[in-house]
């Protein structure tokens, strides 16, 4: 009998590196599609459009000076490499998507993100500035958090679960979630309850007052 193996058994919590505190809860958890992944943060349209572009380039300029045949067979090497690259943007995009877990808890969003190095980023609720989304219309999406305060993440680091080109203050992301628009909602509906929460803290003991 086969067991599928999970090199990330030693979670307490799946995506978590260690068991939330009394009173979180996981909400959801997710994880980008893998097409999705590749096709936008990837850019695998424009990838193969470019040597697409090549190929053509390359044919139409040799049209004219030899057989038809001829310019197809000196061009066809653009359309090769292409596929080539190709394939390996997708195979990144898997090994991405499968190594990546999203966690909404009802205190902080949690990103386990790198299929080569693994960090977990924990991003309470209350240093949360604003989450946008960006949906497509296939209804996979991303959400993007812009963070209060002065953290700073590394843009390469959190590569591609970054809002793109935003590198001054990098914005994590749940890049390419399906069904991100109720993903969206959630998060917000259960930031705003947390944010508005009354936070108890514990005073310092009053120095004792001398009786006179």
């Amino acid at each position: 009998m086969s067991h599928d193996h999970d090199d990330f058994a030693v979670e307490p919590v799946k995506g978590l590196p260690e068991r939330p505190p009394e009173g979180e809860h996981v909400l959801w958890q997710g994880r980008p599609h893998w097409w999705a992944l590749t096709r936008d943060a990837l850019s695998l349209y424009w990838v193969a459009g470019y040597f697409v572009a090549l190929f053509a380039w390359r044919f139409l300029t040799l049209a004219d000076q030899v057989t038809l045949a001829s310019a197809f067979r000196a061009s066809f090497p653009f359309i090769i490499l292409g596929g080539v690259v190709c394939a390996i943007l997708l195979i990144v995009g898997v090994a991405q998507a499968r190594a990546t877990v999203y966690t909404i808890t009802n205190r902080r969003v949690a990103m386990r993100i790198g299929a080569a190095l693994t960090v977990t980023l924990n991003l309470p609720f209350t240093q949360i500035r604003n989450a946008d989304l960006n949906l497509r219309r296939d209804g996979t999406g991303s959400v993007a958090l812009d963070l209060l305060g002065e953290t700073r993440l590394s843009y390469l680091v959190c590569w591609p679960h970054v809002r793109p080109w935003v590198m001054r203050r990098t914005q994590p992301a749940l890049r390419c979630i399906p069904d991100a628009e109720s993903v969206a909602r959630l998060l917000a509906e259960a930031a705003e309850e947390r944010v508005q929460m009354p936070q108890v803290a514990r005073m310092p003991d009053a120095a004792p007052i001398a009786a006179e």
